[in-house]
């Protein structure tokens, strides 16, 4: 049995989350100056590769916060899809970061080291809470 305290934490995490993603792509789009690291072509070029991946990660979390309101079996699928690709991007971002000196270049490589701390402890604490409670949510969702 699945602790109800925990379900509404883990649905109130993966809501912050959507809002949080929404709220950067909409600055990105509308006052990139906000959120941007980098003012290179390059450092956009690699971003403006990033909303699709994002919007699936967006779907999968939506899937899991739908799936375990209803408390429905489907929610381990989406819970480990989204907490997989949480850590996909992850990947993908810190190597850029990394590569590229993001990090060090300027007070927004900090925003985008915490961004990407975050998104680490968030994915893997999903993928962990979701497998921790597989069986159960696999029976009583």
């Amino acid at each position: 049995m699945i602790d109800e305290r925990g379900r509404r934490r883990v649905i109130a995490t993966m809501t912050a989350a959507v809002v949080i993603m929404v709220a950067y792509w909409a600055l990105w789009f509308g006052a990139r100056s906000v959120v941007a690291s980098d003012t290179t072509k390059a450092y956009n070029a690699f971003e403006n590769a990033f909303p699709l991946a994002d919007a699936w990660l967006t779907v999968a979390l939506l899937g899991a916060i739908r799936s375990l309101q209803r408390r429905s079996s489907r929610s381990l699928f989406w819970l480990l899809t989204g907490g997989g690709a949480g850590v996909y991007l992850f990947c993908m971002d810190v190597l850029y970061d990394v590569e590229h000196g993001i990090w060090w270049k300027n007070g927004g490589g900090a925003i985008e080291f915490g961004i990407n701390v975050i998104t680490l402890v968030f994915s893997v604490g999903l993928l962990r809470w979701a497998w921790s409670n597989r069986r159960s949510l696999l029976t009583d969702g």
